[in-house]
């Protein structure tokens, strides 16, 4: 077969198609490019038949021939039985035989949708069975078949000299267009019942060209998907060599599924991927799984006492469990949990499915009402971080928090209870319990003059327990080894007075605002800090009641916060921006540590500032200012200039705080990320990213970067239009991990679509 013959077939069968009035065009546009004159529509829709044996029936003209028992109907004729409706400008039909001719325009409609339309038609007067030549098949659930000539018999439409598409013959403009790929085939049989479409001797063409033969090519129509091959992806890495991953889909019932994706390299051994999905009313679960055979080359982990253990290299099992779910009991209880766990630490890297380097599993119910949320989880954690002891990782079982609001019925306001619990374990480091109970108060008021006044009260009592302390190697979070008890207080008003007003053309508004915040010296550094070690002073926390992330530690001091907050909005653009610092009233040591900001009586300055132009410009500046002589401690910028099809993305980020590197929680660190794509043309872009690590000696003494060393690179270019989606990428690592070596990759990817996989 030379499938260049097809093509003309498929086009002018689909533009003539695509012409219909079932399909949004004209009737006048439908003759022009049948080259047939158009007969005005003056008959009404056929009637619907009472019983099988009855045809509904409408037409502009009728003769009948009483001697050869013969009908000829001329005129937008219409034929209507069992759910099947054929229309045309002339049918003969023999009452004698059964055979109906339609000829003109002819289309015919199946129960299910489908639409086939030709020039003639030779079918029965059940409507049902028939053949046609040039016949052109619109199929209900999406997608096209043209064919040289066709037959439908018990449902089943067989087509010879054929060709497939799901992609659109018209551009925006309604002007002609080649589909961008089509499957050509000697025969394609469709059959409606299973929503499918099986091809004898097939060949893919895309852009005209064909690429790919599929002897024994089938596959489901519509996005509904079905049993079968799927499209394979293709890639090479330095590590693995080339790999094909070819993946077969079992659709074993409308909301379960199973997709088995065999991973062959040339330079290791294959993989199998696994994925199980099932949805059913109340909820929804999927289970992923990797397993292969190889040779571990791991990156060791520090032991107790300094050490490193070997890295293992012998030849095992290695694979990866990924799964998740959740489960709606009853409009306010729910249940959901995940699993996620490796063999070993560079198994995600080194097959380049995931770059996290922690693995976290949880598992928890919970009731969400008006005024009352209950939580009780459990989580685990697997580091995969070089030198990163897992025997010092927690496991936190159980995790259970209550809360419960309320009206104030004395001074008005609302009122929050709440009660929290955690029990953290760890097979080689300290283990800690806490349980807490908390009350808070929070009224809000509006002045006569236009101030927003706020008090809150904070009242809360703690009990710790902990063992394994000196086990911790930072000593400001170990606390005391066993019970302890700490109590908390804290009264705080926050006032905000907005002045808003016109200007340049829109609406300004500057908001002064003043906090004050009251808290007596508390026991801090006697209890267990395993939540709250990660704190630095931004505007996210700048006027909250407790700048530390958690629970474990709390700001205990009298200070006075203070800022600015301005905007403006114009029709097409907007600007918000906030700044403020802190001073804390009392003279006694500070429990924060140097460089976040807060360490001294005066903290350092911060703000935010975000631009908006339009859907063209998005930028988001941070900073930290050091209070004694201006020096940025804190600079971030996070910036999207351009549209949906060509744009341009800044990151960058530095964090000079000079703070203790004892402290890992609260290291140094400046970064640039640059990302971009450009459309070339109306379907075709190229893209591209870079992460590059600027951190020297001098952010990070801990640190082995030099000052500019690339992370990351990756660039490709990219096709998609409405029904392919086509790209290659190329990246390069510049990190070895273990197994996982640094080098570049190449990505090929393929998608058809509306073609059921």
């Amino acid at each position: 077969m030379q499938t260049n013959r097809f093509s003309p077939l498929l086009r002018n069968a689909l533009l003539a198609g695509s012409t219909l009035p079932m399909l949004g065009w004209s009737a006048q546009a439908m003759a022009q490019q049948l080259n047939e004159p158009q007969a005005t529509i003056s008959t009404p829709d056929a009637p619907v038949p009472e019983n099988e044996d009855e045809i509904g029936f409408a037409a502009d003209a009728l003769i009948y021939d009483s001697n050869t028992e013969i009908v000829t109907a001329s005129g937008n004729v219409q034929l209507l039985r069992e759910g099947n409706r054929l229309r045309a400008e002339k049918v003969v039909w023999n009452r004698n035989t059964g055979q109906v001719v339609a000829q003109g325009n002819v289309s015919v409609t199946d129960p299910e949708g489908n639409i086939a339309y030709g020039d003639r038609f030779d079918v029965t007067d059940t409507l049902k069975d028939g053949a046609v030549d040039n016949m052109l098949l619109v199929l209900q659930s999406g997608g096209r078949l043209a064919a040289r000539s066709g037959e439908r018999v018990n449902g089943v439409y067989t087509m010879h000299k054929a060709a497939y598409t799901g992609c659109s013959v018209e551009d925006s403009e309604g002007c002609p267009k080649n589909p961008t790929w089509q499957i050509n085939a000697v025969k394609v049989t469709y059959d409606p019942n299973k929503q499918r479409v099986t091809y004898n001797r097939a060949t893919v063409e895309i852009f005209g060209l064909p690429l790919i033969p599929l002897p024994g090519l089938s596959h489901p129509v519509g996005e509904g998907g079905g049993t079968g091959l799927l499209v394979p992806n293709i890639r090479y890495d330095r590590t693995n060599g080339l790999e094909v991953a070819l993946p077969y889909y079992f659709k074993l019932a409308p909301n379960r599924d199973l997709t088995v994706t065999p991973h062959v390299y040339s330079d290791t051994l294959p993989m199998v991927e696994s994925t199980f999905r099932h949805l059913w009313d109340r909820g929804a679960y999927q289970i992923t799984g990797y397993v292969t055979h190889g040779r571990r080359v791991g990156i060791g982990e520090t032991l107790p006492g300094g050490t490193t253990s070997t890295a293992n290299s012998e030849k095992d099992l290695r694979g990866y469990l990924d799964a998740s779910g959740g489960l709606q009991l009853t409009p306010e209880w729910s249940v959901s949990g995940s699993i996620r766990v490796a063999t070993d630490r560079t198994f995600l890297r080194r097959y380049d499915i995931s770059r996290d380097d922690r693995l976290r599993s949880t598992v928890g119910v919970q009731r969400i009402g008006t005024d009352s949320y209950f939580s009780l989880a459990g989580w685990a954690v697997q580091t995969l971080r070089a030198g990163d002891p897992q025997g010092q990782t927690p496991i936190a079982l159980p995790v259970m928090d209550y809360r419960l609001r309320m009206t104030d019925p004395v001074l008005g306001g609302r009122v929050q209870l709440q009660a929290n619990t955690l029990a953290i374990t760890r097979t080689h480091g300290q283990d800690t319990q806490r349980a807490f109970a908390a009350f808070e108060w929070n009224l809000r008021k509006l002045t006569g003059m236009g101030q927003e006044v706020s008090f809150t009260t904070y009242l809360r009592g703690d009990v710790y327990h902990s063992t394994g302390n000196l086990l911790t190697s930072v000593e400001s979070y170990r606390g005391d080894p066993g019970w302890k008890a700490r109590g908390i207080a804290a009264a705080a008003i926050d006032v905000r007075w907005p002045f808003i007003g016109e200007a340049f053309g829109g609406v300004q508004r500057i908001t002064p605002r003043i906090q004050i915040v009251a808290a007596p010296h508390l026991a801090n550094l006697s209890v267990p800090n395993e939540d709250a070690r990660a704190v630095d002073l931004e505007d996210s926390n700048l006027f909250a009641l407790n700048r530390f992330a958690g629970y474990d530690r709390f700001e205990d001091s009298t200070r006075i916060t203070y800022g600015l907050e301005y905007g403006l909005t114009l029709p097409d653009f907007s600007l918000e921006s906030i700044i403020g610092q802190s001073y804390r009233l009392d003279n006694r040591e500070s429990i924060l540590p140097d460089g976040t900001g807060l360490s001294d009586r005066m903290s350092d300055i911060v703000g935010r500032t975000t631009v908006r132009f339009k859907d063209f410009v998005s930028l988001t500046h941070r900073f930290r200012l050091d209070k004694d002589n201006l020096a940025v401690r804190r600079n971030e910028v996070d910036a999207t200039i351009g549209s949906r099809k060509t744009y341009v993305m800044v990151g960058y980020l530095r964090l000079n705080r000079d703070i203790d590197p004892s402290l890992e929680d609260l290291r140094d660190r400046e970064e640039l990320r640059l990302g971009a794509r450009i459309q070339f043309a109306r379907f075709w872009s190229v893209f591209g990213s870079t992460v590059v690590d600027l951190t020297d000696e001098k952010e990070d003494p801990l640190s082995s970067a030099d000052g500019y060393e690339p992370v990351r690179n990756r660039l490709g270019i990219a096709y998609e239009d409405d029904c392919l989606t086509l790209g290659l990428t190329w990246r390069r690592d510049y990190q070895t991990t273990g197994d996982a070596r640094k080098g570049n990759s190449f990505q090929l990817r393929l998608a058809f679509r509306n073609i059921g996989i």
